[in-house]
């Protein structure tokens, strides 16, 4: 019996660290090889397939919804390469200062941070 509640236990806890890296936590890595996207940043909204507002609350970030919060730590988060050239990245984002303004612009790229 005090087996199946260890095994049941380890499996929650698991389970609730696996979803903790799912969402819109992320980590900017300096290696566009370990990324999960290559995102460029840019000036113009209407040209964003992402507009991102940045929390300083990682509770904020618990889906895959517009709102980052950028990680210390790559073992919690979606790894993401900046690059300097739009026509390299598979994400463009538009950093947005209202909470209201965040959002996918173009769904079907969402898989990336999914």
């Amino acid at each position: 019996m005090k087996s199946f509640i260890t095994i049941a236990l380890t499996t929650v806890i698991f389970l609730l660290q696996a979803s903790a890296s799912y969402g819109s936590v992320v980590y900017s890595t300096e290696w566009k090889s370990e990324a999960n996207a290559k995102v460029y940043v840019t000036e113009w909204k209407s040209e964003a397939d992402l507009i991102v507002y940045k929390t300083e609350w990682k509770s904020e970030a618990d889906k895959n919804n517009g709102f980052w919060f950028f990680s210390e730590w790559k073992s919690e988060s979606k790894k993401i390469f900046f690059t300097e050239w739009k026509s390299e990245a598979d994400i463009i984002i538009y950093y947005t200062e209202w909470k209201s303004e965040a959002g996918w612009q173009k769904p079907a790229k969402q898989y990336f941070l999914d």
